[in-house]
């Protein structure tokens, strides 16, 4: 028998949970690890029991409020939502009598505001099955890295088979998974990564790596059909350059650009655009339930997996944060909860 809402909501109510909360903006340092109210589901609600969540650069983008054009939506002076975390991967608790797609005791994985928490609160659209061959921690290394990896790809550069791809910044959670997704599409991948990352890199399948602090991958004269940066890399320039008079860059993330440099660079890739050469894009992901479907078949055919550098329990999420921050992780950095 489904669980109902309100079966749920008597069950939960008196109920708390452990959670990491942030109060203000600023460092990993605002993050604290307390009991708060456990969320309520309503008729088409999803109460999920976390495993395990994931780190990703816009959890930390959001803790500190950078840009602060993100506030507008965000919360301009305090952060309106009070738990961070999007990735999910864990057990559904309870459902709404208007859910019919889910049931308590499947094992999910999918992208929800507040998964730095023991439980949380959503729709059908935020998750689907987690794929059997998967642990917990695996699948919520998926969400918005894979995501954002294969929109840049699919959507902004429209890869196809037989294209040579470059891809900047290959050795974290986004590059990791835009290697493989360029090779499942049939692309010739070079990959771009610093000197501790160059053989995971190889090894995930890039065809040639390139160690940034050695060699200048935008600077050697080849061209590419599409060029990835995530997280600048390269100045407009340079990605200028390493790309064919009809092909694309695709920028993903803002790096530590503020808002004003931000602005002047996103005109100046409209006006490269119009004006001559190839397309250059800045994007960022919109998680969708068919987009987490297909990640999900392609990790069950073992066409594509996370890379997991770090895995910390909920209690020392401010540590897992902080150690995204630096820019030296491998892959996934992933929260156990």
């Amino acid at each position: 028998m489904l669980a109902t809402a309100e079966n749920t909501q008597a069950a939960v109510e008196p109920q708390t949970m452990k959670a990491i909360v942030q109060d203000r903006y600023g460092s990993s340092d605002v993050l604290a690890f307390r009991s708060i109210d456990m969320p309520v589901i309503g008729d088409d609600g999803v109460l999920v029991h976390v495993r395990a969540s994931s780190v990703n650069a816009l959890d930390w983008h959001l803790i500190r409020g950078r840009p602060y054009f993100a506030r507008l939506t965000t919360g301009f002076r305090t952060p309106k939502r009070a738990v961070p975390g999007v990735d999910v991967a864990g057990v559904v608790a309870a459902v709404g009598k208007g859910v019919t797609e889910l049931r308590p005791g499947d094992e999910v994985f999918g992208a929800r505001d507040g998964a730095f928490a023991e439980y949380v609160a959503g729709r059908v659209r935020n998750f689907v099955p987690k794929p059997a061959n998967l642990t917990f921690e695996q699948a919520a290394a998926i969400p918005v890295a894979a995501i954002t990896a294969l929109q840049a790809l699919r959507d902004k550069g429209r890869v196809e088979a037989g294209q040579r791809v470059l891809i900047l910044g290959a050795g974290g959670g986004v590059g990791s998974f835009a290697v493989q997704l360029a090779k499942v599409f049939g692309a010739e991948v070079t990959a771009s990564t610093s000197t501790g990352s160059v053989d995971m890199v190889r090894s995930i399948g890039a065809d040639e790596v390139i160690d940034y602090r050695r060699e200048s991958a935008t600077r050697s004269g080849r061209r590419y059909d599409l060029v990835v940066d995530v997280g600048g890399y390269a100045s407009l320039r340079e990605l200028s350059r390493a790309v064919t008079p009809v092909g694309a860059v695709v920028l993903v993330g803002a790096g530590d650009a503020s808002t004003l440099a931000l602005a002047a660079g996103l005109v100046t890739m409209a006006l490269r655009s119009r004006l001559r050469g190839p397309r250059m894009l800045f994007f960022l992901a919109q998680v969708t339930r068919d987009d987490l479907l297909v990640l999900g078949e392609l990790a069950a055919a073992g066409k594509i997996g996370p890379v997991i550098d770090r895995v910390y329990p909920l209690r020392e999420a401010d540590e897992a944060v902080s150690y995204v921050e630096t820019g030296q992780a491998r892959g996934k950095v992933v929260i156990t909860v």
